[in-house]
């Protein structure tokens, strides 16, 4: 029990005298011990660390669960360590609704099989998206935290003690100075000077070996950042991998979609393409503007029927104007025999026939021939 108290009076001690000597250097009449220049650059680099790798980490779970309080609800489960319950992504609870609604329609119908279609694609895309947000969890947010979480309170653990250690210093310094300047008025030896100097090695010491220990973990910043580009550059890759099928499946669908349309919708509606379908949504801002093909005037008289037999590309002949060269942008697998497989970057040539869809255009390569999408080409002059 005496010992107990002993600790806890010297324990009291302590931190007064650490008070004091901090008090006294904010309002300056203590000196303070400076770190060296070296050392400073180490500490306002981690601190930069800690504060944009916060920030990163908190507008990453924005982009990847944007409701508020999903995010909450995760972070509770969390820190209860339990599993987070599976959450249905917005794209499968759309498939859902459209699939239900095709039902209620009439599977059958136009606009129900149309909803099952897109509803398919919906699926596929939430899909993507839970793996997407699975894969960027594990590989960039996890390292993340692990860093703020374990790293982060290590340095500042140290970095504590080190401050602790700087002021015991300054204040066996403060002591010694105070008892030198008694000896000398006194002109005799003075006990204290001899304990003050004791301390103020023992101190010395101890801030040199706390300084060590703190630099270390400081120079392992660098290591952190080497870790985190590693990890930026899974994460980047993975977002990628991700739009990149989302992309897919959309062309798949509007694909699709398309030989459906002369079903769906009238002749008239049929002769005109859809505003989003002009070019690829993923790269519609990079694409070159697309030369005009002049199209073969449509005969007058001419049945719609009779026309869409015209385009059968195996029967059909160029015209005798009207082609042009086009680059393949990219690969593209023809559905039936009626269309042509393309390869990216090959030069193939283009026309279009009467009564064709404006999406759509007959491409040569040497003796094959078939139908091919205007937006997996860019047109040459």
């Amino acid at each position: 029990m005496d010992f107990n108290v002993k600790k806890l009076a010297s324990d009291a001690g302590v931190f007064f005298s650490r008070a004091m000597q901090f008090t006294e250097e904010k309002l300056g009449q203590a000196e303070k011990t400076e770190l060296d220049a070296h050392f400073e650059n180490l500490l306002a680099r981690a601190d930069c660390t800690k504060n944009w790798t916060e920030k990163i980490l908190r507008q990453t779970e924005v982009l990847l669960q944007p409701n508020p309080s999903a995010r909450v609800e995760e972070f509770l489960y969390e820190k209860l360590d339990r599993k987070v319950p599976s959450r249905v992504t917005n794209g499968e609870l759309l498939a859902q609704y459209m699939t239900e609604a095709a039902n209620d329609f009439g599977p059958g119908t136009p606009y129900g099989k149309t909803l099952i279609k897109v509803g398919e694609t919906q699926r596929r895309l939430g899909a993507a998206e839970r793996d997407f947000i699975h894969s960027a969890s594990i590989n960039f947010l996890t390292p993340l935290r692990n860093f703020l979480e374990g790293d982060w309170r290590t340095i500042s653990k140290e970095r504590r003690i080190l401050q602790n250690r700087r002021l015991d210093l300054d204040a066996c310094k403060a002591r010694l100075k105070k008892a030198k300047a008694a000896e000398a008025k006194a002109a005799l030896w003075s006990d204290e000077v001899e304990k003050a100097e004791h301390e103020l090695r023992l101190t010395q010491t101890e801030f040199d070996r706390q300084a060590e220990v703190t630099r270390l973990l400081l120079e392992g910043i660098s290591s952190t950042h080497v870790n985190h580009l590693r990890c930026l550059h899974e994460f980047v890759e993975s977002q990628t991998n991700y739009y990149a099928q989302c992309y897919q499946y959309m062309l798949d669908l509007q694909k699709q979609l398309g030989r459906f349309s002369g079903t769906f919708v009238g002749n008239a509606e049929s002769t005109s393409p859809p505003p989003a379908a002009a070019s690829p949504p993923a790269v519609a801002a990079t694409l070159p503007a697309v030369p005009t093909i002049p199209v073969v005037p449509t005969i007058v008289g001419v049945p719609n029927s009779v026309a869409e037999s015209v385009l059968n590309p195996n029967e059909v002949k160029p015209p005798a104007s009207g082609t042009r060269k086009a680059r393949v942008l990219y690969d593209y697998e023809a559905a039936d025999s009626t269309e042509l497989a393309l390869l990216a970057d090959e030069m193939i040539t283009v026309y279009s026939l009467p009564g064709m869809d404006p999406d759509w255009l007959i491409g040569e390569r040497g003796n094959q021939k078939g139908k091919v999408p205007v937006t997996y080409l860019e047109l040459l002059s």
